[in-house]
């Protein structure tokens, strides 16, 4: 009988790990991946979209492509899920499994921040991508602040890469005097584990005349008055308000025995839960390295790798919390990180300068990854 692995959610994790155990053990594994959406997307391809260099067709992956033995692809919505029997009911069924493994992701609460829905704009999600491209061209003046409103959150130098995407695309149509940029966040700076990328980010704020509030926190924005309230007590004006909303697992996992504190705790060398045979990958946990596709992608490798020798045998080397980031810094140039959370005693995260180079470097990371994933 083949061993029948479950695997919810269809990101950098989920497809990852799908793809490795099918290319892995064949006949010897049965995998159903479940996913409520139709397509994936790289998170950095949102700022392709919005800014008007690609399409939206032209940055979808459609999981109905994926054609790899012995995988099959649900597109359902997950309503629940018993960790123990490792059962899950969907809109379109119930499925049992031998090892479950939870890549869901993490969801944005925009109603967290009061105002926000109202009267802010946010560029996390695909949707607000596409409601902020069609606004942009009509914003030809003012203050627009950029705001971290929680943390922890995905892809911690996106708010930064917004400001200098922001200067681009004033510039290039002639705006950019009339337009100040600004970015707040709670942290003390753009990326607190990378002493080299954060003085990297801010040596390019200041030749973009970028300003940068560290340890500034909004708690609200009032719509009315244009005015950002902050924890401190403070506040800030603005006319084109770009939020981070606060983020949380998705509402099924929440209702499910596998949270703690708000996400899924997981033992931090192989990402396994308190539950026998069930896993969690990526950005639905709190094993520590940050929340971006590239950790969940090596997080999904580790726990593959312990599903193959559990079958196979063989040794299994410890998540490292490890990944690379990839950092937009306009003008078609791209930074690198090589971030490392685990094996030190501190975690590390090394830059490479920006440079057209690295640019098409991270072309082909995207474009390696759908070939892998998808055959295209």
């Amino acid at each position: 009988m083949p061993t029948n692995v479950l695997v919810l959610g269809a990101g950098f994790g989920g497809l990852e790990l799908t793809t490795r155990l099918s290319d892995a053990l064949g006949s010897d594994v049965t995998i159903t991946l479940i996913d409520k959406g139709e397509s994936f997307v790289f998170g950095f391809a949102k700022f392709d979209v919005l800014f008007g260099w690609k399409t939206l067709e032209q940055v979808r992956a459609y999981y109905k492509d994926i054609a790899k033995p012995g995988v099959t692809v649900k597109r359902e919505n997950i309503t629940s899920i018993d960790p123990v029997a490792r059962r899950v009911v969907t809109d379109g069924g119930t499925y049992e499994a031998d090892i479950m493994v939870v890549a869901l992701g993490a969801e944005y609460d925009f109603a967290a921040t009061p105002g926000l829905i109202e009267g802010g704009h946010e560029f996390y999600s695909l949707d607000g991508c596409l409601r902020l491209k069609d606004y942009l061209p009509s914003f030809t003046k003012g203050r627009v602040l950029v705001s971290v409103l929680a943390e922890p959150f995905k892809c911690p130098p996106a708010p930064c890469e917004m400001a200098m995407l922001l200067h681009q695309w004033f510039s290039e149509h002639g705006q950019r005097d009339d337009v100040s940029i600004t970015v707040a966040t709670p942290f003390p700076r753009p990326i607190p584990p990378s002493p080299d990328g954060s003085k990297a980010i801010l040596e390019r704020f200041a030749e973009c005349g970028i300003e940068f509030l560290p340890q500034t926190l909004v708690t609200s924005i009032d719509p009315a008055t244009k005015t950002a309230h902050l924890a401190d007590g403070g506040t800030l004006p603005y006319d084109l308000f770009l939020g981070v909303p606060k983020h949380r697992v998705p509402e099924v996992v929440a209702n499910s025995p596998l949270v703690e504190g708000g996400w899924i705790p997981v033992a931090r060398n192989n990402l396994l839960t308190k539950f026998p045979n069930v896993y969690a990958v990526g950005d639905v946990t709190s094993v520590g390295s940050p929340k971006a596709g590239v950790f969940s992608e090596n997080a999904a490798i580790v726990v593959a790798n312990e599903i193959i020798a559990g079958l196979r045998g063989g040794d299994v080397a410890p998540f490292k919390g490890n990944g690379t980031c990839y950092i937009e810094f306009g003008n078609d140039t791209v930074a690198k990180l090589e971030a490392d959370f685990f094996s030190g005693p501190n975690p590390v995260a090394p830059l490479r300068e920006a440079s057209l180079a690295m640019a098409e470097e991270k072309k082909e990371f995207a474009t390696t990854r759908r070939q892998r994933w998808f055959g295209y």
